[in-house]
Parts: C-alpha cells; structure tokens; sequence
C-alpha cells in the first residue's frame, strides 16, 4: 500500500487535488472524522481526521494514513486505484479515487462516497464513449490507463460571459459533491444572454436545473443556462452571442437567484473559465 501524509502536498494528478488524498477524505468522512470538502488537497482538517481515527484504533498519533490506518478505515481504506477491476458493487479507495477522476475529466457521479452504483456505472460509460472505448460501464485496466493520461477537458472554442456579475460557487469541488458550472450572482430578472453564437437545442424545465436554455456551439460545445424565471428563445431558434435568452431567477435546486452557467465539451462538463477566462 502507498502511504499518504496527510500534509503532504498535492500530487499533478489533478488541477484541484489528488486522488489519494480525495480516497482518504472520503473514507474519513463516512467514519465523521472530516467535515470539509473532498477536495483531494491536503491539509489540517483531513490531518485532523487522520489523528482522530488513530486515536479511535489506539494507534500512534502522527497524522499520517499509511497502512495501518487505512486497515482502520475498513471497506473505504482498502483497494489501491488500478489494484483490480472496478464493476457495480464495488465498494473501496479505489472506486473513491476513481469518481474523483471522473468527475474532473468531467463525468461526476454524484456524491463521493467510494461505492460503485448506478450513477457511477453511468459515469463510467459516458467517459469511455467520450474516449472512443467500449462503453460496458467497467472500470478495467484500459478506461483505468485512459483516465489517468486523459487532460482535464477545456473549452476549444471562447465565449463571451452570459452576464456581468460576480462568480459564487465555482466549478469543482463542493461538500461531498462535483460543482458542474459557475454560478453567477445576479438580480432577479436580469437579462441572461447566449455566450456565443449557435443554435438553441432544449428550453424547458430540467430536474434540478429548474427553467433551463441549452445552446449549441461549434466543435462539440454547448452551454447550460439554469434556474431562469423567464425563457425568451424557443427549441430550434439561431442565436448569436449577446442575444437574449432568459431572465434570472431561482427555479429548480436554487436558494436564491443566480445563474448556473455550464459548458460541456461533447458530454464532457469542463470548467467555464477556460472559456470566458
């Protein structure tokens, strides 16, 4: 088993963290020992989780997750990333670490929580398709070794802001989920507008989205307007960038009014700043 220092700096695996690290977060979390984010960078709270599960196992105190510590973390500190093949009802670090991958090649699966289920075996799929592989939904050594040598996804085309506003959330990370887009803090009703020019492809309400415009690009891009109060472009409509899409609002999963903004890049969610800078 690899040792992980749990101040050790963050490995290049990924822009936001590592996926050691994020494994270790997770399988913390389900003991209560982090409250933070699974966010794969090290720090004092997953340190301090580490120290609180050596005290629970009577272990020596140091802060670092080797093996032992891992043997104390049961089914989620077991199983490095690679070590086997990876299939529904699949429980360990190891299908940990692998949302984590997918959710920064931009397939998340839901809340990170090291168990293999549906969402996961969706994700999984939607990546090999994504890739050019067989898309059966098993993590095996090749979608394993295509994630690993995979880039982060980023916007190939640029685009223009959808509006002026303040950025809250961002994309990555968030509690014991993946932030799909950006959310932008406006007013109620102000004029949301299309980010580039292309044609609308969906208006109406989405699950969580609540009111949502999807547009589509060139070269594979599309971009996400959610929690509208107001649709103003129908399904088939040419836009160009600048023209007015929607207004504002707080339908769907919003606690207030803001604009989640996304962009995907074939299926693929990838961070709007690489877009709109």
């Amino acid at each position: 088993m690899v040792a992980v220092v749990a101040f050790a700096a963050p490995g290049p695996a990924h822009a936001a963290g590592h996926v050691g690290i994020a494994a270790l977060q997770v399988a913390l979390r389900a003991h209560g020992a982090y409250p933070g984010t699974i966010d794969g960078v090290a720090g004092p709270t997953t340190a301090a989780g580490v120290r609180a599960v050596e005290r629970r196992a009577g272990l020596a105190v140091d802060g670092v997750a080797g093996a032992r510590v891992r043997r104390a973390l049961g089914r989620l500190g077991r199983h490095p990333l690679g070590s086997r093949v990876l299939h529904t009802g699949s429980v360990g670090w190891d299908v940990s670490a692998l949302q984590f991958r997918l959710a920064w090649r931009g397939f998340p699966s839901g809340i990170f929580d090291g168990r293999f289920g549906a969402h996961v075996a969706a994700a999984v799929s939607a990546y090999q398709r994504f890739a050019g592989l067989p898309a059966d939904g098993v993590a095996g050594p090749a979608t394993l070794a295509s994630l690993r040598r995979t880039p982060i996804p980023r916007s190939p085309i640029r685009l223009a802001r959808p509006l002026l506003a303040p950025i809250g959330d961002g994309f990555g990370p968030r509690g014991a989920t993946f932030h799909t887009g950006v959310d932008m803090l406006a007013g109620y009703g102000a004029a949301v507008r299309s980010a580039g020019a292309g044609a609308v492809i969906f208006t109406g309400w989405l699950d969580g989205y609540g009111k949502l415009v999807v547009v589509e690009h060139t070269l594979g891009v599309s971009t996400y307007y959610a929690h509208l109060s107001r649709i103003l472009v129908r399904t088939g409509q040419r836009v160009g960038t600048g023209s007015l899409l929607g207004r504002v609002g707080m339908t769907g999963h919003a606690t207030g009014p803001h604009l989640h903004f996304e962009v995907r890049l074939r299926s693929a969610e990838v961070d709007p700043r690489t877009a709109i800078g």
